[in-house]
């Protein structure tokens, strides 16, 4: 009897969360968001060796202090910190090595043309698992003024308190 991929049950019992059913989310870097303006945002491949890919596959990543760089025609993440697999030998990865995206020629040709303008950069934000292969979200991105971080939290939190208030409302008005 043939059973549908999607009704049969998961293997591996990893510990990344599921967002979309097809997309499971490893690492995020709500850093980023903060400490940047978000203009654009790519997916990008991985180059991965087989231990990276099961430590990922453990939910274990790191993307606070990582970074894109445009190295002859070629994009690299630098600084993400995936551990050591627990039960690799002496043929896990090393923490922090740089690893390949992969990307189109024009998205690579657009990111390099716009993060050599002044107050640029190019920032990883999340990494997960879309169709069982590993992925990366990178933004374009033009870095926060302190005042700008400011004026974000003030709005964030004018919206969560109008948001309470209607939902304080409502609640009345239902009560009635």
């Amino acid at each position: 009897m043939y059973v549908p991929k999607e009704s049969q049950p998961k293997q591996g019992g990893g510990t990344a969360k599921v967002k979309d059913g097809k997309r499971k989310i490893v690492a995020q870097n709500k850093k980023a968001r903060h400490d940047y303006a978000i203009i654009d945002t790519y997916e990008a491949g991985l180059v991965l060796t087989g231990t990276e890919v099961k430590s990922l596959r453990q939910g274990r990543a790191s993307l606070t202090d990582g970074f894109v760089q445009i190295d002859g025609n070629e994009a690299w993440l630098h600084n993400a910190h995936i551990p050591e697999y627990s039960q690799g030998t002496w043929t896990n990865h090393t923490v922090r090595r740089k690893r390949k995206l992969l990307l189109h020629r024009e998205e690579i040709d657009k990111l390099a043309s716009k993060s050599e303008e002044t107050g640029h950069t190019i920032v990883p934000l999340a990494l997960y698992f879309k169709d069982g292969r590993a992925k990366a979200e990178i933004a374009l991105a033009r870095g926060k003024k302190e005042w700008d971080k400011r004026q974000t939290l003030r709005e964030k939190q004018d919206r969560r308190e109008s948001d309470r208030a209607i939902a304080a409302a409502k609640r009345r008005q239902r009560g009635e």
